[in-house]
């Protein structure tokens, strides 16, 4: 199993990926080359971005991935918003898809200063 399998954040965000897919399955067909590839790309981005950046030599550059994940991340919870104010989620989704990129905003954050505190020692 690779190392990136390994963390929480990137099982969250993968999770999410998928969630997402399955959700924006739903939209209206003329969403399909819009919203619905948007939100796709951005939540797909959060768990590539993890992976790439473990897969590097050192933590000064995963904290790099890792901060653009976290950028996916906040595309992310606008979109779920977006896609909340159109009415393609209803409350539900909305509250289930927003705990989770909340979360994973959380743990990006936390895995950026873990990787900076031992980039500095």
């Amino acid at each position: 199993m690779s190392g990136y399998r390994k963390l929480d954040v990137w099982n969250e965000a993968h999770k999410l990926t998928l969630d997402i897919y399955r959700v924006t399955a739903t939209f209206p067909n003329e969403e399909k080359f819009g919203l619905i590839s948007q939100i796709r790309r951005a939540s797909s981005s959060i768990p590539t971005n993890i992976a790439e950046g473990q897969g590097r030599s050192n933590n000064k550059e995963f904290a790099n991935f890792v901060r653009i994940a976290k950028g996916s991340a906040s595309e992310v919870e606008y979109l779920i918003y977006l896609c909340y104010e159109l009415g393609y989620l209803n409350k539900i989704q909305f509250v289930n898809l927003n705990r989770q990129i909340e979360r994973i905003l959380g743990m990006l954050s936390n895995l950026i200063s873990s990787l900076y505190k031992y980039t500095k020692s």
